[in-house]
Parts: C-alpha cells; structure tokens; sequence
C-alpha cells in the first residue's frame, strides 16, 4: 500500500474544504484493470475503517473500460454498486463515451474506440474475436450487441459527467479555463487535455480529473488534482481521499493486485 498525505496549504488563505462529516474517496481512470481496483478498494476500506464515522462517498471518475481484461466484469460491479447507493459515483469518461456511440453505429466512433482498447473490452463481453480484428465493421457492431446488454449500454449513456461537492469538482478530462461550468460542453469535460493542464487560472474550485496519464504519479496543482497514474500499464491505480480540508493518496503497487 502506498499512502501520501497532502496536508499542506497556505495559512493565509482558506483550504478548499468538502462538508463536515464527509468522507470522499475519489478513484482515477480504471481501464479494465479489476485486480487494481479491488486491491485498491482494500485500501479504502481499511482507512476508511481507521478514521472516525462519517458519510462515505466513492467517485469513479471515468474509463472503467477498454485496454485491460475485465471490462464487462467491471461494468457490471460498477453499475451494481451505483444502482445500490448514490453514494457510489461513476462519471463518464471519453472511453465510454466511444463504447455508447460505436454500438449505436457510429462507424468513425467505432474505428477510434477500437485502436484505443476497445477490443479489449469487446473481447471481455465475448465478441467474436475476428470481427473485432477484421470486421466488416457492421458485422462487428451487430455482434457487440448481441453480447452487451442494452442495459448496460443505456447505464452507460446515461452517466454524469461532473459532481461538485464543496470546493471540489469531480470530473473525467477537465474543463475549459474561462468558461463557467454550466456552459461546459461534454467534449471539453471527456477529451480536454493542453488547454485545461496547462492553465494556471482560478477555476473556483478545485478540479479533480483523471484522463491524463502521470506515470510519475498524481499531479498536485493550486487549481487541479490529476489521478491518473495509467494503471492499465504501470499497475498504479489511484484514490484520492478528501475529507474537512484534508487530503490522502492511497495508490497500488507492484504485487498488490491479485
């Protein structure tokens, strides 16, 4: 287990804050990697058992699908949990976002999603393994229904893509500097990338965001917290844990999953 606390702030000015008696644990860009996110959700139960009682929310923020192996069990456990509590939170990433278009026969949408790990995922609902590879891509798309339930794909169509709780906003890409957040479109929020990490600008909140690997771990800045660590590739998945003004990473390591 890796834990870093990042209680660190500037007497001067007021810590962002989320409400007295809440507890967040917010998890980074999954991507397949259900091992990970187990060993990280043992993580989160031993701090949180460690702490004093509070309400304890969980924020997925975005691609619990493509590129690792276990996508459709992922989804189903994901989509289990939130239809159990609204205390547990998945957002929309742009990986789902090109699963819901590819399978509602957008063929650009499908050729994107395919060469960035939709065929993992396709593979784990048990598309036949040829189509994926070589189409044609209707027969592909015909056959990915006929194994995803529509279920799924309309639970997956239908997930938020920002929370707001307290100073933080909770979000897969980011937002456009400059624009208020009820005139954000859903392209910026899913896809941003430079515009968004490379902006020093007062967003009025502290935006926590996934999307934009940092192999050398999260990213710490005055107006953003970037968490993903590209767990699918370097087995670091991370939580960000908010609770009053504090901060705490937990994040796997090598060995950890099972």
């Amino acid at each position: 287990m890796i834990t870093v606390s990042l209680s660190r702030f500037d007497p001067i000015v007021a810590p962002p804050c989320v409400p007295a008696g809440e507890r967040i644990y917010a998890i980074g860009d999954i991507h397949g990697r259900i091992d990970l996110f187990q060993a990280l959700l043992d993580q989160i139960r031993r701090d949180n058992e460690a702490r004093d009682p509070a309400t304890v929310r969980l924020i997925l923020l975005g691609d619990i699908i493509d590129r690792g192996p276990a996508s459709a069990e992922l989804v189903a456990r994901c989509r289990a949990l939130s239809e159990r509590s609204d205390r547990f939170v998945v957002l929309k990433g742009n990986h789902e976002a090109m699963m819901v278009d590819a399978l509602g026969g957008n063929l650009h949408a499908l050729a994107l999603w395919l060469r960035n790990g939709g065929d993992a995922a396709l593979a784990s609902w048990g598309v036949d393994a040829a189509l994926i590879a070589e189409g044609p891509p209707h027969k592909c798309i015909a056959d990915a229904r006929a194994h995803v339930p529509a279920a799924t794909i309309a639970w997956l169509r239908a997930l938020p893509t920002t929370l707001r709780i307290g100073d933080y906003l909770f979000v897969h890409a980011g937002i456009r500097p400059g624009v208020p957040l009820a005139d954000q479109t859903e392209p910026d929020l899913l896809w941003i990338r430079r515009e968004f990490l490379d902006s020093g600008a007062d967003h009025g909140l502290v935006v926590v965001h996934g999307h934009s690997i940092s192999a050398r771990g999260p990213e710490l800045r005055a107006n953003r917290i970037g968490i993903d660590t590209g767990a699918y590739r370097t087995g670091s998945l991370t939580a960000l844990m908010l609770e009053g003004s504090d901060r705490l990473l937990l994040s796997t390591g090598p060995g950890e999953a099972a």
